[in-house]
């Protein structure tokens, strides 16, 4: 489990993460959402004990960042947003190595090695320098090391930067597989991302959180008109429309469609069927637009 209480990041007067408090359990995936500058970042470098907190606390598996910073990173996989790699090595000379820094030895050293390679589809590349590695194959290879001492927590930063779309579907279902038995933090800025393989997300922006809820929940949080597309058959007087209780606007738009917009958690196309029947007009179709997740996200991070 990840705790993070009261998370306070200060860079001289500007305050990079301010005051936010969120814990993910084992077996979650949580999306870690925010526009560029948010503090994602930031959090997740303070998770890892690579920066220390202004305030607040935060705990991996129980232990204290600061007070058990060694602890933390036995418990913690981490894959950077900007992928360090020693580019002179070979891949399979590099995980040998990172798994020797973090205490694996002899034969228990190499069958790890042979499984994270099998895992993450690096068979073909593991005898070549990573520096000849195409930038997908790097961010692989980022994955391997991040999973080489079998961490309890993993915390990837755009996991699947780089990658090409059968890639990514291949480390997509290798994080899913994951988030059976860990902790799983992930931050994206593949929307999409987040509906295929989160339980939950966070959403943070200017360095506060704005949202915290299932996927399946996220659109009851944010505020905005419900929008309605209604196409009739000849152009109509749009003043009826609008008289109608819950609707806030009609936009006429081009071959007879009209968009209409209503309260929040307003459904009125019952109303608008039985307004068409009553006034004579022949309604061709009429759709409830849903809010995407990217809509969302943008109304919440404005």
């Amino acid at each position: 489990m990840v705790e993070i209480q009261h998370l306070t990041k200060n860079f001289g007067s500007q305050a990079a993460v301010n005051d936010i408090s969120f814990s993910v359990s084992k077996g979650e995936i949580l999306g870690f959402l925010g526009p560029n500058g948010a503090g994602k970042s930031t959090t997740m470098k303070i998770a890892t004990g690579y920066l220390p907190p202004s305030a607040g606390t935060v705990r991996v598996a129980g232990h204290d960042v600061l007070a058990e910073p060694l602890e933390v990173r036995r418990q913690v996989g981490y894959l950077p947003e900007h992928n360090p790699l020693y580019l002179d090595m070979y891949v399979h000379e590099y995980l040998e190595f990172i798994g020797s820094v973090h205490g694996l030895k002899g034969a228990a050293r190499r069958q790890r090695v042979a499984a994270m390679v099998d895992r993450v589809g690096l068979g073909r590349e593991q005898n070549k320098q990573i520096g000849a590695l195409s930038k997908g194959y790097r961010q692989r290879v980022g994955l391997a090391q991040a999973l080489i001492h079998d961490p309890g927590v993993l915390i990837l930063d755009e996991p699947t930067t780089g990658l090409d779309p059968n890639q990514i579907g291949e480390i997509r279902t290798l994080i899913r597989e994951l988030g059976e038995d860990k902790t799983v933090i992930f931050s994206t800025h593949i929307l999409p991302e987040v509906t295929a393989l989160c339980t939950r997300v966070v959403i943070i922006n200017r360095g506060q959180l704005v949202a915290d809820s299932s996927v399946s929940d996220l659109g009851a949080r944010a505020a905005g008109d419900t929008l309605i597309r209604a196409e009739f058959e000849q152009a109509i007087d749009p003043a009826p429309l609008r008289a109608l209780p819950g609707i806030t606007s009609v936009e006429i738009a081009p071959q007879n469609m009209y968009h209409i917009r209503a309260s929040a958690g307003t459904d009125v196309r019952g109303a608008i069927s039985r307004l068409a029947a009553q006034e004579g007009w022949v309604l061709l179709g009429l759709r409830q637009e849903e809010q995407s997740l990217e809509q969302v996200f943008q109304n919440l991070t404005k």
